[in-house]
């Protein structure tokens, strides 16, 4: 039986509330008490929200909000100047994670194909985890943040040259026509979103913009607008909405709609991790147990010494290099959408898709532990560190 929505979004907002208050009090990260929440409200512990997967498309929106406040704050000379500054440290690392991540799971037996794929889900750090718990208050950490930005962005576009190469697998003839639609679609969609702000919203902003009911509409509408038209050209939908943050970044409310959007962005995020505890299956998880702590854990320790070897190498400074290391140092939640695409493709089997699932969560539970207690952040486990 399918329980009503809002009785599912009453226990997910209370029980968020209750998690989030002895999260504090442990001091560790709400985003803990959000995913330890799904696990016990999901299916595999008391059920009381027995089909998450309704909660799981609405918090996808999170996500998206996420990347379009990213956008907003950063200019196009800019983006461009991240690029160039992180694009070693970003194929560097991510070579060595896949290589780790393939070796770990061909070490216990996993098929070859199994093993690439788990190999491809480790290059990347999460998004979420890695922006939500990210200050901006110091000069500083602004720095930092430029650094992880670019490092995410990158990240996103090998993940969307990964998910087509394993829809090619899946599907024969669908991986060369993907990739070709990438090529064309990214210029493409980068025009079409910077003249439509130009010629269609800025003049419509310039005369309504007293009317903040106006304002507030129209830059949601025109967030999801360009996401959607993102995931129609073969990107993402993610893409979309942050090259849609980043063609308003000049407006003059720029400013104002990174406050109004601020609160609805939460709202989907808290779903976001409810539902990804919520997806898990204790029941199957010892099967999968020992090679998950051993991937979740290797990862854990590789990557924050591979990030600062590499920013060391760009002349980072050591002390800011290593906070990079520690803020980018899980796995990403496109590891979770690579085992759900490879499951449905026939690429890899369950074992591994739950291999995937326990050590995505375990990093995520760690890692944002780990920046709580040491680095200041917006949810930091004590008042000292805390920072917006």
């Amino acid at each position: 039986m399918h329980e009503p929505v809002l009785f599912a979004l009453f226990l997910i907002f209370v029980g968020a509330a209750l998690a989030a208050t002895g999260a504090l009090y442990a001091r560790q990260s709400l985003l803990v008490g959000y995913i330890l929440l799904g696990i016990l409200l999901g299916p595999s512990a008391l059920g009381w929200v027995g089909s998450p997967d309704l909660i799981k498309e609405a918090a996808s929106l999170g996500v998206i909000f996420l990347l379009f406040l990213l956008g907003l704050n950063l200019h196009p000379q800019k983006l461009v100047q991240l690029f160039s500054a992180v694009t070693l440290t970003t194929l560097g690392s991510s070579a060595l994670f896949a290589a780790f991540g393939f070796a770990v799971a061909w070490g216990f037996g996993f098929t070859l194909a199994e093993s690439l794929v788990v190999g491809a889900a480790s290059m990347f750090s999460s998004t979420i985890i890695g922006l939500k718990l990210l200050p901006a208050t110091a000069l500083h950490h602004q720095h930092i943040g430029e650094i992880v930005i670019g490092v995410l962005l990158l990240q996103d576009l090998l993940a969307i040259v990964t998910l087509i190469a394993l829809q090619g697998l899946g599907t024969d003839a669908a991986g060369p026509q993907a990739m070709g639609w990438l090529l064309v679609g990214l210029p493409v969609l980068i025009a079409v979103a910077f003249g439509a702000e130009r010629y269609l919203l800025r003049p419509l902003w310039r005369r309504f913009d007293r009317v903040q009911e106006y304002v507030f509409l129209t830059a949601i509408a025109w967030c999801l607008g360009v996401a959607e038209l993102g995931k129609t050209m073969g990107l993402s939908y993610e893409i979309g909405a942050f090259l849609a943050g980043v063609a308003v970044a000049n407006s003059p409310i720029a400013r104002f709609i990174a406050e109004s959007l601020r609160p609805l962005r939460d709202f989907f995020l808290v779903l976001y991790f409810f539902a990804l505890g919520a997806g898990l299956d204790l029941f199957v998880l010892g099967d999968v147990l020992i090679p998950g702590l051993v991937l979740a854990g290797g990862l854990l320790v590789l990557k924050p010494l591979a990030f600062r070897g590499f920013l060391g190498l760009v002349r980072e400074q050591r002390p800011l290099a290593s906070e990079v290391g520690w803020r980018l140092g899980q796995m990403s939640e496109f590891a979770l959408f690579v085992a759900l695409v490879a499951v449905e493709g026939g690429v890899i089997g369950e074992r591994a898709s739950y291999l995937l699932q326990f050590a995505t969560v375990v990093t995520f539970i760690v890692s944002s532990y780990a920046i709580g207690l040491r680095y200041p952040s917006p949810i930091a486990g004590t008042a000292a560190l805390r920072q917006d």
